[in-house]
């Protein structure tokens, strides 16, 4: 893969066989996160499970305390009597049946995080196919599917994130942008992955945290040290 000049002068700054600490690391991305865009900065964890049996399974949320500094459009499927309650908490779009109608008949897909409350789940699962691969079908693990519909708006407009393996059994999360600095992205990097190791499956066996790399969105990775997490 060909990369760009920035790219290039980035990787000088870092050495490819060195685990770092995690502000060093995050420092080096917020200096090779040099495109004319605020760069998103991404950590990637490899764990130690096999995510094809059940009992392995690493998912859940967990609200960034620095937020992701994206604005997160939100769409909440409830009954009728919750849709206030919904409007006055933030929700960007709110609706009952009509919602499903429209995402299954338009292929509306407007929103970043889907919310609804069990009493909807028979209706919302027929959006399975095509929510699933995008990851916005709604799940109780991630708090998406709740009957306390105020505070899931508001945990995803404050920065919630969800976090789940990928078919290699990696994780891969956004933690903030370049712009906010080492010290509010190291904030958010504990936080999630705090919640990361808190989520260890008993079935799991040898080293939990295999490997664990931060990058911003056009710059190269940064292998921080996994001792820690151990």
């Amino acid at each position: 893969m060909k990369h760009g000049k920035k790219y290039r002068e980035g990787a000088k700054l870092i050495d490819r066989q060195k685990l770092y600490e995690v502000n060093d690391a995050l420092d080096l991305c917020v200096k090779t996160g040099t495109a004319k865009f605020d760069e998103t900065v991404e950590l990637h964890v490899k764990l130690g499970v096999d995510g094809r049996h059940a009992d392995q399974q690493v998912r859940g949320a967990v609200v960034l305390p620095n937020g992701t500094g994206k604005t997160v459009r939100v769409l909440v499927i409830c009954k009728p009597e919750k849709i206030e309650e919904a409007q006055n908490a933030g929700a960007d779009f709110v609706g009952s049946e009509e919602m499903v109608q429209k995402i299954q008949g338009e292929g509306w897909m407007d929103f970043d995080v889907l919310i609804t409350t069990p009493d909807m789940m028979g209706m919302v699962g027929r959006l399975g196919r095509i929510l699933g691969p995008r990851g916005l079908m709604p799940n109780p693990k991630a708090g998406t599917v709740t009957p306390d519909i105020a505070r899931a708006v508001q945990d995803a407009k404050a920065g919630k994130i969800e976090y789940r393996l990928d078919k290699t059994n990696i994780i891969h999360c956004p933690i903030g942008k370049v712009s906010f600095g080492v010290e509010k992205l190291a904030e958010n990097f504990s936080a999630l992955m705090d919640a990361i190791v808190k989520a260890k499956p008993a079935a799991a066996k040898g080293q939990y945290v295999r490997s664990c790399v931060v990058s911003a969105t056009m710059g190269p990775g940064v292998k921080i040290t996994p001792a820690k997490f151990i």
